[in-house]
């Protein structure tokens, strides 16, 4: 399969194919199964480097480490982000729960402008590449907001995701130094 291949057949429950959106009441959800061409530990990397996030994600403006610990072999970050489209910005903390040993990354906002924020990653070794589980549900406290964001989800979620990958891909091919 080459870079960015549809993995129907690798549906995980509860999980669609790439790019798909999926509505549970006024919460907007996405889920993605994905095999890519790149390393399982090179992808958890680029997304666990979250300080970076500005440099390369579309819509972040800003991110701050707050404060890092470690429980056991995971390491856990308080971050504060700025997010912005147009004059629209808003800033929220959350708790990012990185386990490089089983390779996943679990973050849930604790202080913002949603009422509910949970995303989880999962990287799995797969032939020469991996295959990346991405989960995110989210809302709004205004109501407004989860309608109008809801409207622009899918092609945020998707921007954001060719945005990790072309990541991995710059790093991929930077010479090891």
């Amino acid at each position: 399969m080459g870079p960015g291949t549809r993995v129907a057949s690798q549906r995980l429950a509860g999980m669609t194919d790439w790019g798909k959106i999926c509505s549970n009441d006024s919460m907007p959800s996405h889920s993605e199964t994905r095999v890519v061409p790149y390393t399982a530990d090179l992808m958890y990397r680029v997304v666990a480097d979250a300080e970076r996030y500005p440099d390369f994600l579309p819509w972040v403006v800003s991110l701050r480490v707050l404060s890092r610990a470690k429980e056991g072999e995971k390491d856990v970050l308080s971050a504060e982000m700025l997010v912005g489209f147009s004059a629209l910005r808003e800033r929220y903390t959350s708790r990012v729960v990185c386990d490089p040993v089983a390779r996943t990354i679990n973050v849930t906002q604790v202080e913002g402008v949603f009422r509910k924020l949970d995303n989880h990653w999962r990287f799995t070794p797969e032939g020469n590449g991996c295959r990346i589980d991405f989960s995110l549900d989210f809302e709004f406290k205004s109501r407004l907001l989860t309608a109008v964001a809801g409207t622009m989800f899918a092609h945020a979620a998707t921007q954001m995701s060719h945005a990790f990958e072309a990541r991995a891909k710059k790093l991929s091919e930077q010479p090891h130094q």
